[in-house]
């Protein structure tokens, strides 16, 4: 089972992503957007631009 981005309403109605680790562990979420497009383009951008992003280690 490979990863795989969720889309869900949350209690107040707006529309949520999840990433799902292929074992089924949540490992990111998004804020709340008030369409389902906008939630769609949050996770095209997560695609587009996690894969070069660096860590800032604040510790």
């Amino acid at each position: 089972m490979s990863a795989k981005f969720e889309i869900y309403k949350d209690k107040a109605g707006e529309f949520r992503f999840r990433l799902k680790a292929g074992n089924g562990e949540i490992i990111a979420s998004s804020e709340g957007y008030s369409s389902k497009q906008a939630c769609e383009n949050g996770i095209k951008s997560v695609k587009t631009n996690a894969a070069d992003a660096s860590i800032d280690d604040q510790t």
